[in-house]
């Protein structure tokens, strides 16, 4: 079955938690006498991919970047812990954020393994490299995540044996980010443009230029006149010049089954429906709705501000939202709402729901996490900041993505007003896929947008702290060399 490659070996996979940065080896993994010819090696590269499954298929990344941002909320009858994180009631001991530290870590584990057998192993040269630079795309996605939500963490680059004497402070931000883009400037060096058959997506070439596009952007932060402006746009413009991708011509064939691995993914997390799937059907649904299996989860619910964002002819905004279901049962039509507090007649996200699955939780719709669109936005805003205005070629990269939404094009604009309609237009572009808690941060507007989001009566009391999220006690317990987050 195509894409299956990613999961074929994570029913055998352990993954059971550990202190110590999660990082000790698990079943095959830890057998010295396993990497031994080409099929081993595709073997230990299978299973660093199959720990996005544990990533991306629930909450980890999602739910912070929804409800601890200004774009969703959690349903109060939900999970105590998710609703802290939308009051901003932040303790060390939040499930979320410690999933977001010990599936990182165990991932890194993974890439660290392949990062360290497979040179040894006797078999085509070229495809070694492949195999390395693959790992290291995937250490370097994990570190990216961790250091966004944690700050400085503890770097580990080698193969973890044994627990005994494993104890790492964190190291400084500017070291992980050094880290992150070594690993990434050596992975676009070996990877391929594109793949065929099985082998669509892994990474590639695109991928690894692109999120070193996004890292430059990240590392500029709301620095202006940062030398990261710059790089983050030529790297971006490799990305264009590669001439592989493009937008869907509608924007709802972005996250269609069939359109998996397609022109506009530089990487995605790829499921498989009904076999090993995501939550993002069941789970986001309106709470009992009888329209997707073992009804809907209700997670938690679409902004206001987010939903009225949208202008009336933005055609993403009904391929973003679930409005209004028919009840098979009595064929009548439910209508839902921004503001109606009942979760069974909430506005849901919808964009990426499986409109085949059978089995709960388990669709097949991948995780999208980054998109040409995104690209063209990068690119935008770092043309942008590094020229001290929009230039043509700005212009062009977010009229682009406006003009498959509907929307006509932007002119004129000073460099601040640029700046925020790039910020707005990520927003409604992106929403639903990891990235806006990501933005608020790096942009200086989180305190603000979160204060601005009270529906609900959240009035969370966030301080500037909490741009930061505590690094989950049972690490610190275990590792006392780890000093927790200021302010937690």
């Amino acid at each position: 079955m195509r894409h299956l490659f990613i999961f074929i070996v994570i029913t055998f996979l352990a993954t059971g938690c550990k202190p110590d940065l999660e990082l000790a080896p698990d079943g095959w993994m830890a057998s010295s006498t396993f990497y031994k010819n080409a099929s081993d090696a595709e073997s230990a590269v299978t299973g660093a991919y199959a720990m996005l499954y544990d990533v991306y298929r629930n909450e980890h990344i999602l739910t912070p970047n929804v409800i601890a941002a200004d774009d969703g909320i959690p349903f109060l009858t939900g999970a105590a812990d998710r609703v802290a994180l939308w009051k901003y009631e932040m303790v060390p001991s939040n499930i979320y954020t410690g999933q977001i530290w010990s599936t990182a870590y165990r991932g890194i584990q993974f890439s660290n393994v392949v990062i360290a057998r497979i040179p040894g192993i006797d078999m085509d040269e070229t495809l070694k490299k492949q195999y390395v630079g693959e790992a290291r795309f995937l250490r370097a996605l994990h570190y990216f995540n961790l250091v966004r939500f944690y700050g400085g963490v503890p770097i580990v680059t080698a193969e973890i044996t044994t627990l005994v004497g494993v104890e790492a402070p964190k190291a400084p931000i500017a070291d992980v980010y050094d880290l992150i883009e070594a690993d990434l400037k050596e992975a676009e060096a070996v990877l391929p443009k594109s793949y065929t058959g099985g082998n669509v997506g892994r990474a590639t070439q695109g991928a690894a230029k692109g999120l070193l596009a996004k890292v430059y952007l990240t590392r500029a932060g709301n620095t202006s006149g940062s030398p990261y402006w710059a790089q983050a746009a030529a790297k971006a413009k490799e990305v264009i010049d590669l001439s592989v991708y493009d937008l869907w011509d509608n924007y709802a064939d972005v996250f269609a089954l069939a359109n998996r691995g397609g022109k506009e993914s530089l990487f995605e997390v790829l499921f498989v429906t009904d076999i090993q799937g995501n939550s993002f059907t069941t789970g986001y649904a309106p709470r009992g709705a009888p329209i997707v299996p073992n009804n809907g989860f209700g997670i938690f619910r679409v902004s206001k501000s987010l939903f009225d964002e949208y202008a009336a002819n933005d055609k993403r905004k009904a391929v973003t939202f679930l409005t209004s279901y028919v009840n098979p049962a009595n064929q009548q039509t439910v209508q839902l709402s921004v503001d109606n507090p009942d979760p069974a007649l909430a506005v849901s996200f919808w964009k990426l729901a499986d409109p085949t699955v059978k089995v709960g939780l388990n669709g097949g719709t991948s995780w999208p996490y980054m998109r040409y669109s995104e690209l063209l936005l990068i690119y935008a805003e770092a043309l942008d900041e590094s020229k001290g205005a929009p230039d043509t070629e700005a212009y062009a990269a977010i009229n682009k993505v406006r003009k498959r939404a509907g929307l006509g094009d932007l002119s004129g604009l000073s460099k601040a007003a640029f700046k925020d309609a790039i910020l707005e237009e990520r927003r409604l572009e992106l929403c639903f896929e990891g990235h806006r808690w990501f933005d608020l941060v790096r942009t200086g507007r989180l305190l603000d947008a979160v204060k601005a989001e009270n529906s609900f009566s959240r009035n969370a009391p966030i301080k500037s702290h909490q741009m930061l999220f505590p690094i989950p006690q049972r690490e610190v317990d275990a590792n006392h060399a780890l000093i927790q987050n200021d302010g937690y």
